[in-house]
């Protein structure tokens, strides 16, 4: 059954396509990774009107619409088109969360990322300050 790509989404499914995308994109999704999409939904703010019973139908149309064709590009455009210019800067940062959060960034997580902040137009010094932060909220003393 074809994944029906017209109806709109809210603001909260972008932030979790995001998620889910760099989770997904190496084709390996850990369970940090998963944990921590979890965590971010139950505990920001941005989430705090979300019906947190939709998390895994949300995941579940991404993964579905990722293995479409040409579905990395169109779940870019998703969250694009669905997220208001005050959000941008946030998805950015919940995947780079993700990214972070099993302490391993592969070269595909880089790419998404590479792929995400162009899509959103994102101005290069917060991009900057999103990844120095989040390298410091995940370093290891050893």
């Amino acid at each position: 059954m074809p994944v029906k790509t017209d109806a709109p989404i809210t603001h909260h499914d972008a932030l979790i396509y995001a998620m889910v995308t760099l989770a997904a994109v190496d084709r390996a999704m850990t369970d940090a990774e998963l944990g921590t999409i979890g965590e971010l939904v139950s505990n920001l703010p941005v989430f705090a009107d979300y019906d947190r019973e939709r998390l895994v139908k949300s995941a579940s149309t991404c993964g579905e619409i990722l293995r479409g064709k040409d579905g990395l590009a169109l779940v870019l455009d998703i969250i694009n088109d669905a997220l208001p210019p005050k959000l941008r800067e946030t998805a950015y940062a919940l995947a780079v969360e993700i990214a972070a959060s099993d302490l391993l960034v592969d070269d595909e997580e880089l790419r998404f990322l590479e792929m995400l902040r162009d899509r959103l137009d994102l101005d290069p010094l917060v991009v900057a300050a999103i990844e120095r932060s989040a390298r410091v909220r995940y370093r290891r003393a050893d």
